[in-house]
């Protein structure tokens, strides 16, 4: 049984919506742009120092009350910020650090589960990058303190697969 098909052709208007193509940057918007960057960047540690405080609240919150449904989200919704701002503000580190925190992390039955050390030891190792200013993705202490810690973090969620 044979059957017919029609192809339908969406015309785009997109570019006819937004002004066909885009012209040529303008030098002076530009140079506008990352002046008004470069004083941003001198914020960037202490809106950092803010978002730490944020994650580091919760960490005391946990140590009183211990790990529940309220405060263990809150860790991974501050983490989850973190991960996201860490580069933005200088700390590629953090974002990666963030990133394994996350991942252990990721869904509420992970969470529950999370190993109070493990999620401790990300938390440590945010505030020496931090105390530490360690800028650089590949600094040598940074760089293995975040393969250990993914490391760590893989084998916990290997293990807590298998059972």
């Amino acid at each position: 049984m044979s059957e017919k098909a029609q192809i339908i052709q969406v015309p785009n208007t997109l570019r006819a919506k937004v002004g066909g193509r885009l012209g040529a940057l303008d030098a002076d918007s530009i140079a506008k742009a990352e002046a008004a960057l470069a004083d941003l960047s001198t914020q960037f540690d202490s809106w950092l120092m803010e978002e730490v405080k944020k994650l580091e609240d919760v960490q005391a919150l946990i140590k009183v009350e211990g790990l529940n449904a309220i405060n263990v989200e809150q860790l991974f919704y501050r983490a989850h910020d973190l991960k996201g701002l860490g580069t933005t503000y200088g700390y590629p580190l953090i974002t990666r650090i963030c990133g394994s925190l996350c991942k252990l992390m990721d869904d509420e039955t992970k969470r529950a589960q999370a190993p109070r050390l493990l999620v401790d030891a990300h938390m440590d190792a945010v505030r020496a990058i931090v105390r530490d200013q360690i800028k650089e993705e590949n600094h040598p202490m940074g760089r293995v303190l975040a393969e250990a810690l993914e490391a760590r973090v893989k084998d916990h969620l290997d293990n807590a697969a298998k059972a």
